[in-house]
């Protein structure tokens, strides 16, 4: 019979970290972080970006940059390492602990086939794959690629299986990249920005995949900016600030009862709760002289039917959004716009005398859009000169943005997914566009910073004119910012 002594004894959680501090220097990114996450338990992660979330994903992965390291302790299915000695932890990578990256295309290979990559996970790491060693490598094989078939199915994602990564839309990115991780297996799973850019149809399929991978006894440390998830996930919320955990506690306790100044900023921001605008050009359009007009547009992909018939008129200072469900064409009907892309039928008449740069993209993926291999600074250095720009003007929309000019001296792969997303949204400013064509601008963004950002870019849109067409998964954000909407699927 077993003693009470034993009976007492807790499972052991499958993350705890305790003290956790990641250093430039001598200067504190985070500090003083400690929790831990219990079997198919889930400790979520809030804070604006730059705030320190991922960097302390990146130290519990031990795969910080090369000029930070890390203090601290971290215990992974009860074996403990010092969080300094980063590559004590790289042998658990995919078996112990799995990371679901925040920009999908990092995450994927571009010359490998969607099924091929969720395949290959069960091939190489899965529980599956150890546990069928003994079977043949054609048997193996064949059981991966059923299993990956299988997974993309259950999401709505059939018709992409044999396609290329840089074929399909940033939602269907995200989660192929969440089925290839989650095939490993391995009792933590690490997500980043989970349901960034899905309608709410696939958040729901998200939010069921990841209580299912709950059920199965795979704890979750969740990095998002999705209230509504951090909600429905329940278990544990931290909110960072600053690299500080400013409040810690259940989910149901932090999010509607909230005691921390920040953290009752940070839930007043969400679009839910904006007071609904009036409509923003209505005053100030000109209609007579659209800067866009489209008629009868289409376009297709094979057997792939996006969309047909779209006729709209898009004037200056107009805010349109475009909405509809994942893979719908959004990104393609812009790019049509833009002139990047060709109609299958249809035509798009811009207005006569703009210059080159009058027709400007946000990219939904901002690593995207920005020289890896250029510091920022220098890669706007280049633009301010090369179109005669006023470099004090990029100074006054980054304070706007609250950005310290000290990023600028980085490289894109070392600012977080939002700092690049708003630095970005400057770069496109400075250059007073007849047409921004944003897709999903803020969605790597706080709740706070949102609101920030939509602010600032609404008011640059309107002083000098620029039609806005704006991608966004976000009802209430498109309800409250648009005039009018262009719905795609």
């Amino acid at each position: 019979m077993m003693s009470k002594k034993h009976k007492d004894i807790a499972p052991t959680p499958v993350l705890r970290v305790q003290d956790l501090a990641v250093l430039h220097r001598q200067d504190a990114l985070v500090q003083g972080i400690s929790f831990q996450i219990a079997a198919g338990g889930v400790f979520t992660l809030l804070g604006e970006s730059g705030s320190g979330k991922s960097l302390l994903a990146q130290a519990v992965m031990g795969k910080l940059p090369a000029q930070l390291r890390c203090e601290g302790s971290i215990e992974l299915a009860g074996r403990r390492s010092d969080a300094a000695d980063q590559h004590a932890r790289h042998a658990a990578w995919g078996r112990q602990m799995a990371l679901l990256p925040q920009e999908p295309w990092l995450a994927l290979d571009p010359t490998m086939q969607v099924w091929r990559q969720v395949a290959l996970t069960y091939e190489l790491v899965s529980r599956a794959a150890q546990d069928s060693q003994n079977d043949s490598l054609r048997t193996a094989r064949n059981g991966a690629r059923q299993a990956a078939l299988a997974d993309l199915d259950r999401l709505g994602l059939a018709q992409a299986a044999h396609k290329y990564p840089f074929m399909i839309s940033g939602g269907m990115a995200q989660r192929v990249a969440f089925l290839a991780t989650h095939a490993t297996g391995a009792p933590l799973m690490i997500i980043d920005e989970p349901t960034k850019g899905l309608d709410h149809e696939r958040r729901n399929d998200m939010l069921a995949l990841l209580q299912a991978a709950q059920a199965e006894g795979i704890g979750l440390l969740c990095i998002t900016h999705d209230v509504w998830l951090a909600h429905a996930l329940g278990g544990e919320v931290g909110v960072l600030l600053d690299g500080n955990l400013v409040e810690h506690g259940p989910a149901r306790q932090v999010l509607e009862r909230p005691q921390h100044a920040y953290t009752q900023r940070l839930l007043a921001a969400d679009p839910q709760r904006w007071p609904h605008a009036t409509p923003s050009a209505s005053h100030d359009v000109d209609h007579a002289t659209p800067v866009v007009e489209i008629t009868g547009l289409a376009k297709s992909f094979g057997e792939q039917h996006l969309f047909s018939g779209i006729d709209a008129r898009i004037a200056p200072g107009e805010v349109v959004a475009v909405n509809g469900p994942s893979g719908a064409g959004k990104t393609s009907f812009g790019n049509i716009v833009l002139g990047l892309l060709q109609p299958d039928a249809g035509s798009v008449r811009r207005a006569p005398g703009l210059p080159a740069t009058a027709f400007q993209k946000l990219y939904q993926d901002p690593v995207a859009a920005f020289v890896p291999g250029l510091t920022l600074k220098q890669a706007l250095r280049d633009l301010i000169r090369l179109h005669r720009l006023d470099w004090q003007e990029l100074e006054y929309l980054l304070q706007r943005m609250r950005l310290p000019l000290e990023l600028l001296e980085r490289k894109p792969g070392q600012v977080s997914g939002g700092e690049l997303q708003r630095i970005a949204l400057a770069r496109v400013l400075l250059l007073k566009p007849a047409l921004i064509f944003a897709d999903e601008p803020t969605s790597r963004l706080d709740p706070l910073t949102q609101q920030e950002v939509v602010q600032l870019m609404l008011e640059q849109c309107r002083r000098h004119r620029s039609a806005l067409l704006l991608v966004t998964h976000d009802i209430y954000l498109a309800r409250n910012v648009a005039d009018r909407s262009i719905r795609l699927g």
